[in-house]
């Protein structure tokens, strides 16, 4: 008798298969070669939100840029951040540019928070390409008790 018997798996042979393989084959042809291709993706301003019962505090990663070129807003729950990331020019004599991956432009990322903040009393830090924001709590105001007589 042999030995060497494979059992026949009809579903495991499905599994293997790849209906759509050539199809997608077809359109990854048709894709435009450099131009749009080459562009890079503007990178996300990373965030850490975290709150205790008096404040919010946001650490935001923003490497590589100066401290006046980052703007805070704060209007109520909302926040926003932008930053700007500027290319320098310093190629020195003799020296050509063979690949530049380095981001330059605009950066921006908004959210809110579930309480208003006291922008009175709001401050930043930025350290080592990190922004630390420190948002207190507007305390909850307008509300009053009404005597039913």
């Amino acid at each position: 008798m042999a030995t060497n018997l494979t059992r026949f798996d009809p579903i495991g042979e499905l599994r293997r298969m790849t209906p759509l393989r050539a199809f997608e084959d077809i359109f990854s042809d048709l894709a435009p070669r450099g131009g749009a291709r080459d562009l890079q993706e503007i990178p996300m301003i990373g965030l850490d939100v975290s709150e205790n019962d008096q404040a919010y505090t946001v650490r935001a990663e923003i490497p590589g840029v100066k401290k006046e070129d980052i703007k805070v807003e704060v209007q109520g729950n909302r926040v926003s951040i932008s930053a700007e990331t500027r290319r320098e020019d310093q190629q020195k004599q003799g020296e050509r540019v063979v690949r530049s991956e380095l981001y330059y432009g605009q950066q921006q990322r908004t959210f809110t928070l579930d309480q208003d903040v006291d922008d009175a009393k709001a401050s930043a830090r930025y350290v080592d390409g990190v922004l630390e924001l420190s948002l207190p709590k507007k305390a909850p105001g307008g509300a009053s008790k009404v005597q039913v007589s």
